[in-house]
């Protein structure tokens, strides 16, 4: 098994490259060595997807079950795992900072951080507070021994604040505050895309799996994207073809949805 130094090492590379790969979201230890086994090049965590695994609503797992989670898959696996640790479960920069800590103490290759307050309701932080949050992460990546990799997240769209200009100057800010990669989930279109990467010197992620969306990473790699995550995408398909077949039996007493290839 590769020591976290490694698995940290190989992740940073990942993003120094010239084309995009896919970092797609397990949500349990089965689905993470699936992942492997098809050849993908690292994971990352999915908080809604852990979360509707153990029954709960997205949000509401708190801080020490999720690094538990996070620390079973980068355990379980010879991939590089970062975790997606929504807002680092803390409002002051100081416990952003400590969860940074914790994440790269629990064998972390990388974590992101979202500029959301906790519930996803309302509106991100102030830009300078929002800053300075990533700021204090940064400072304690840069205290490790090794590369961990920061993310930071900017959630405009995903919070229905559709508003590029803003989404670009938070990213700006990030960038500034020491992250390493950058991330504004609900971006749609390739120009929308396009300006993100053009308007920043960090490897761009980008969300794919939405509704009506068929950019390629090929489209995506061409428009200088580094990184492309999914998200809760492929649990909340797990879960929707076996709620799809469990609903056919209970109604129909069929089971043509279980054979289905």
């Amino acid at each position: 098994m590769k020591s976290q130094t490694e698995k940290a090492a190989i992740f940073r590379a990942l993003h120094e490259r010239d084309h995009a790969f896919i970092i797609p979201n397990p949500w349990d230890l089965g689905t993470a060595k699936m992942l492997e086994a098809l050849g993908f090049e690292a994971l990352a965590t999915t908080s809604a997807g852990f979360a509707q695994s153990i029954g709960k609503a997205d949000g509401a797992v708190d801080r020490d079950t999720m690094l538990a989670h996070a620390a079973q898959l980068a355990a379980a696996t010879n991939l590089p795992v970062s975790a997606d640790l929504e807002n680092g479960y803390a409002d002051e920069p100081a416990g952003v900072a400590e969860t940074v800590r914790l994440a790269a103490a629990a064998g972390l290759a990388g974590c992101s951080i979202e500029d959301l307050p906790a519930g996803r309701a309302g509106e991100p932080y102030d830009l300078a507070f929002a800053a300075e949050r990533i700021a204090a992460a940064a400072k304690a990546v840069r205290a490790l021994p090794f590369a961990f990799t920061l993310t930071a997240r900017a959630e405009n769209y995903i919070a229905d604040r559709p508003d590029l200009a803003d989404t670009i100057a938070r990213l700006q800010a990030y960038q500034e505050a020491g992250a390493d990669v950058l991330y504004a989930p609900g971006l749609r279109s390739a120009d929308d895309i396009a300006a993100v990467v053009r308007a920043v010197d960090r490897p761009v992620n980008v969300l794919m799996g939405l509704p009506g969306v068929t950019l390629t990473l090929a489209d995506l790699s061409a428009l200088g994207v580094r990184r492309v995550s999914i998200g809760s995408a492929l649990s909340s398909l797990a879960y929707r073809t076996a709620q799809c077949a469990a609903k056919e039996m209970h109604d129909r007493g069929v089971f043509t949805e279980l054979t289905r290839k």
